[in-house]
């Protein structure tokens, strides 16, 4: 597929995306979703790829979903392009490797939904974040309703939902939304930093803590497969005495050396 929207590049394990659409604020349409699961579907197997960085470009991460786009929908339409964000949030979620939401400036309606399906969140001290969709007349429809009250708690949720109340970086990290606020020139170095750090870690244990957190707040049957996050974490705790950078780890600690981790 020839992207339009994305502006994708790898270097170095970090795949980072780039949102491109500034002339709309990088507001999320039909053609956003397609190229974004087509570039999931180009890199799934991907050894190369060990972390995922989402921005945008211009004033915006991603100002929300396309009005003019959803302006003439009728119920039907309206459900299935909801429908069509969850699955691919939820794709992203699920990811077996750290994704970053690098946020620059607005993130609202379905740019605040798209940043809490990443892993964390890193925002540069011009990020805003809400989710105002009533002032539609709508509510969020890409997991927001969810992932808000995960993140934040039901009051705070409930509290920003009906006021449509848009809050800037530090008010973000106050109340958890966001994990670091820096300077807008710093945000990519910020989050490359964390991610340098994170890739110096066991591949396959990272890929276990996002499988056994995501259990822990997420109610998907089919994901969880009927486990609890104790018992997902027993299981996987055992996986990973299988694997050689288990002991590579071990064995690097008892010998006092740093470990090189292969992801097998």
């Amino acid at each position: 597929m020839e992207y339009t929207i994305l502006k994708p590049s790898l270097s170095e394990g970090i795949l980072l995306i780039t949102i491109s659409r500034p002339a709309a604020l990088n507001a999320l349409n039909t053609r956003f979703f397609l190229e974004f699961n087509e570039l999931l579907n180009e890199h799934d197997g991907n050894k190369e790829v060990k972390v995922v960085v989402i921005t945008g470009e211009g004033k915006a991460f991603v100002a929300g979903a396309d009005i003019a786009e959803m302006v003439n929908m009728n119920p039907e339409e309206g459900s299935r392009f909801s429908r069509t964000g969850q699955l691919l949030f939820d794709r992203i979620e699920k990811l077996p490797f750290p994704v970053i939401a690098a946020v620059n400036g607005f993130a609202l309606g379905g740019g605040c939904e798209l940043a809490m399906a990443c892993d964390f969140r890193i925002a540069g001290k011009n990020a805003k974040f809400g989710q105002p969709e009533v002032n539609l007349g709508l509510i969020p429809g890409y997991g927001g309703t969810q992932r808000l009250t995960q993140l934040i708690g039901k009051g705070k949720s409930m509290e920003l939902q009906m006021t449509a109340q848009i809050i800037d970086a530090n008010e973000a990290y106050r109340l958890g939304l966001v994990n670091h606020v820096t300077t807008s020139d710093s945000l990519l170095e910020k989050t490359k930093e964390i991610l340098q750090t994170i890739q110096t870690k066991a591949p396959i244990a990272i890929g276990k803590i996002i499988e056994c957190i995501n259990v822990a707040v997420l109610s998907d049957s089919a994901y969880t497969n009927g486990k609890t996050g104790y018992e997902k974490e027993i299981e996987s705790f055992g996986e990973c005495f299988d694997t050689a950078d288990m002991k590579e780890g071990t064995s690097a600690f008892l010998e006092k050396r740093k470990p090189n981790f292969k992801g097998e």
